[in-house]
């Protein structure tokens, strides 16, 4: 019987618990399909600093060498390291991380050349039919010369084509508390800020895939919690949190105060218009704040509206042409990085707004944060369809509110918007609120939730 990866596949990537849903002989048969799928001649493959990563990426590159391709190893990097790596030599690539997930956990980032994305629609339901195949039948016949496996070490021009695109040359010093949370920030972190006028705090840098000191998902409050103390400790001017791949950051202000990933979407978007002559797309997901469309349109930009999810991301981006895209989640995504998306250029950004002016971060993002927002709040539920039905036969027909499905659905009235989505792989409907006013945000959400709780 072949097997069923429908756990480990998911709508972006591979991702599941080692070695009960995948180890190194699947990874091999993912290596050999990935090269199939890609039409590839050659291939990079990067890996982050969880203990079963050089294994998978290694057995990965066996398998794709077996087919005749040639394998350049990039070894530890961020995966908007491996993205720079896809770009730069314009190879496919391939990132193993499971980015915030547990230790147990490992996966697999895809790209084409360029850093394009591979999801289920570009090319990742081909790679799950082929190594399902492959798990009954056998693996697929080597190629009658094998490729070769080299290593490179790409660090350093990642680090030097970032600062090429923000200058930090001029800004006054800084002192910025940076939590890697063991993860891969604190590999590429001393290399990208090296020579720049910051002090930087060193937190969790550390290459532990364990997490001893906690969860590298700077979304979940509970794991700014240290970072957030030790800013106000410090007297320091900002502090700056990475995810477990470094491919997302987050930011705290001088108070401790997290700051929304909608403003530095939106401080970020008014930056990359100015450079581009006040011209551009900015794309934003549907669950970002107002403020958002708004900075873009006063900044001369064309906001675009998108679902949520970084394939759809870059996929609008390059129909676009958009100059710079940005999500709840604290994904950034930017023309000049090959639509792919950088938390580290996205933070240098930060320093380099901070640093030109005189005012504390606080004062600079608060024309960015204009409304109250609920956050992303996650409901357990059987009957996900039979509750957004509920929702929509609720505010359906109401004066003065209009509602739109182009992700889950979306609710807007004059003073308040909500959006209810479904999760992917979970029963869970997500709700995210935003009003002028902390009362009126407050009755919206409550009053949503209640529906979607029953």
């Amino acid at each position: 019987m072949a097997a069923d990866l429908s756990q480990l596949v998911k709508a972006y990537d591979v991702r599941g618990v080692v070695p009960d849903q995948w180890d190194e002989p699947l990874a091999e048969l993912f290596g050999a399909a990935f090269v199939q799928v890609t039409d590839a001649s050659a291939i990079v493959i990067g890996h982050d600093m969880r203990p079963s990563s050089p294994g998978l990426s290694r057995a990965f590159a066996r398998g794709a060498a077996a087919q005749g391709v040639d394998v350049t190893e990039i070894g530890l990097c961020s995966t908007d390291q491996l993205y720079y790596a896809s770009g730069a030599l314009n190879l496919p690539g391939a990132m193993f991380t499971a980015s915030h997930n547990p230790a147990q956990y490992n996966g697999i980032k895809m790209c084409r050349a360029g850093a394009a994305p591979v999801g289920q629609d570009t090319g990742l339901a081909q790679i799950r039919e082929l190594v399902e195949g492959w798990t009954d039948s056998g693996a697929p016949a080597p190629a009658t010369q094998a490729g070769t496996i080299t290593q490179r070490d790409t660090l350093e021009d990642y680090a030097a084509h970032l600062r090429s695109l923000v200058d930090l040359t001029s800004i006054r010093p800084l002192k910025v508390v940076v939590d890697a949370g063991n993860g891969m920030g604190g590999h590429t972190v001393p290399t990208v800020f090296a020579g720049l006028p910051l002090t930087v705090v060193p937190m969790y840098f550390e290459l532990d895939g364990t997490f001893p000191n906690h969860e590298a998902n700077p979304l979940d409050p509970a794991n700014i919690v240290d970072l957030q103390k030790r800013v106000r400790e410090e007297s320091a001017d900002l502090g700056i949190a990475f995810d477990g791949d470094a491919d997302r950051c987050f930011v705290v202000d001088e108070q401790g105060e997290p700051v929304s990933p909608s403003a530095i979407t939106a401080l970020v978007a008014s930056r990359e218009l100015a450079k581009h002559g006040g011209k551009g797309t900015i794309i934003h997901n549907l669950i970002t704040s107002w403020s958002v469309p708004e900075v873009v349109e006063e900044n001369g930009g064309t906001p675009v509206r998108t679902r949520v999810g970084h394939s759809f991301i870059k996929a609008e981006m390059a129909r676009s042409g958009a100059i710079f895209g940005g999500e709840h989640s604290a994904h950034y995504y930017f023309k000049d990085f090959w639509n792919a998306d950088t938390g580290m250029l996205a933070a240098l950004h930060v320093l380099a707004a901070l640093g030109g002016q005189e005012g504390p971060l606080s004062g600079l993002v608060a024309q960015y944060d204009r409304y109250t927002g609920s956050g992303e709040i996650n409901s357990t539920v059987a009957d996900q369809a039979g509750r957004l039905a509920a929702i929509k036969a609720a505010y359906e027909g109401q004066e003065g509110v209009e509602l739109d499905e182009l992700d889950g659905l979306t609710v807007t009235s004059a003073d308040w918007w909500f959006n209810v989505r479904p999760s992917n792989t979970e029963p869970l409907l997500r709700l995210n609120a935003e009003a002028r006013d902390e009362a009126t945000m407050t009755k919206v959400r409550d009053e949503a939730l209640a529906i979607i709780r029953g």
